[in-house]
């Protein structure tokens, strides 16, 4: 699994000029169309962000430009990827930044440095915090016990274990008084205190009442919470939509949320409506118009009227994509349609919905690409595959990973 993740990865990294590939244990270079930049020989190599790809060799890290040819030296003893024009490297156990040219602009001096974002960079010095813009001015002081990054021009501080928020002249626009604060995310940001959770707004205001001993995520201007052991739902000016009422609630979801009562799961509208009755063992989300169920330890999918739109017959199921959904039934899987006709028999030990049209199945640990209608896209069998993205894909054969195309054609 650990190499699979490794290189779908990699395979994301197909929007930037130069992919890191791996190959007999050593590290090198493609660009988009697959050809070789850099021959695997190096110990480590990451793909290029800002048009640089750094490499290590005998535990030093320098930077190669798209042509493969050394702008940096292998000199460093860390370097993390270049951000807003800089990145932040290692030398001597003392962290600091250099632009592409390889100059220092931010000597090295600290324990840590993390990415540039909107001009800033948190660092770390003696286990205080801080804030320095890209000339390597302290813009604010590393003082504070822990920090997270700005968001929406306020970053969350700890001092003396409490948090609040600053802006970036280091004025206190919170003062540090809670025993947890999440970051701003549309104009709002969940706080606790006590171990009870609401809302502030970026004046300090308090818009949800801090009562509440678990808050989800909003989801359709409305947001799931937990009081005195039962569920319910509030808006963002902390007005309860939906009482508390409930043993447990998902998200909303194309108008519709699943609840649970007595043991059994639901489904009501925003105004707390039951639209389906409490006879479920489990509702997911709705999507496209439909959302699974399962009944003991059988699955299938009802639409909004409550109408079984794909018999409660398979043993898993997963939601719809690109049209088709995995089906599980006597230990073997295959693919279905949104009127459960099986597209893709099943009859296969494993599959993968690898998006573009794509599927993977595998029959005795042979993985092969089909489309969503059973037919063979890709015609030779591999180890394991990982995703297709943007025409191309992964597969592992041979001892090796390899990236092919639509044709199985192998581009490395």
């Amino acid at each position: 699994m650990e190499e699979e993740r490794k290189t779908s990865r990699n395979l994301a990294d197909f929007s930037e000029e130069l992919v890191s590939y791996k190959l007999n244990n050593k590290w090198g270079l493609v660009d988009k169309t697959g050809k070789v930049v850099i021959p695997a020989q190096y110990d480590r190599a990451r793909s290029s962000t800002e048009g640089l790809a750094a490499v290590e060799l005998n535990n030093k890290w320098g930077f190669v430009d798209k042509t493969g040819e050394f702008v940096i030296p292998l000199q460093y003893d860390f370097v993390y990827k270049f951000s807003e024009g800089l990145a932040n490297v290692m030398l001597n156990g003392k962290y600091g930044s250099i632009d592409k040219t390889g100059k220092v602009v931010i000597p090295f001096e600290y324990d840590l440095v993390s990415y540039f974002s909107d001009g800033l960079a948190e660092v770390r010095l003696n286990n205080k915090y801080g804030f320095i813009d890209k000339t390597g001015k302290i813009v604010v002081p590393i003082k504070y016990d822990h920090v997270w990054g700005f968001s929406e021009g306020l970053a969350n501080v700890m001092l003396n274990g409490k948090w609040g928020f600053i802006d970036k002249m280091d004025n206190v626009v919170i003062p540090l008084q809670y025993d947890y604060v999440d970051e701003f995310s549309e104009g709002l940001a969940s706080v606790e205190l006590n171990k009870k959770l609401g809302f502030i707004d970026k004046t300090g205001k308090v818009v949800v009442p801090i009562q509440y001993d678990f808050i989800d995520e909003f989801s359709e201007g409305l947001v799931g919470v937990k009081l005195k052991k039962k569920f319910g739902f509030i808006d963002e000016t902390g007005k309860v939509i939906i009482p508390f009422e409930y043993d447990d609630v998902g998200v909303f979801s194309e108008g519709l949320v699943s609840v649970k009562l007595n043991k059994k799961w639901g489904v009501i509208d925003k105004t707390g409506k039951v639209v389906i009755p409490f006879e479920y063992d489990d509702i997911g989300f709705f999507l496209d118009g439909l959302a699974i169920i399962r009944i003991k330890r059988k699955y299938g999918f009802i639409d909004a009227t409550n109408k079984i739109v794909i018999p409660i017959k398979y043993h898993y199921e997963s939601i719809f994509s690109e049209g088709v959904a995995a089906v599980k039934l006597n230990n073997k899987w295959g693919f279905i349609d949104k009127t459960d006709k099986i597209v893709v028999p099943i009859e296969y030990d494993k599959v993968r919905n690898l998006s573009g049209g794509l599927l993977g199945v595998k029959l005795k640990d042979k993985w092969r690409f089909i489309d969503n209608t059973g037919e063979i896209v890709v015609p030779f069998e591999h180890d394991n595959i990982a995703i297709f993205n943007k025409g191309i894909g992964d597969i592992y054969l041979d001892n090796d990973w390899m990236i092919i195309d639509r044709n199985g054609d192998v581009i490395w």
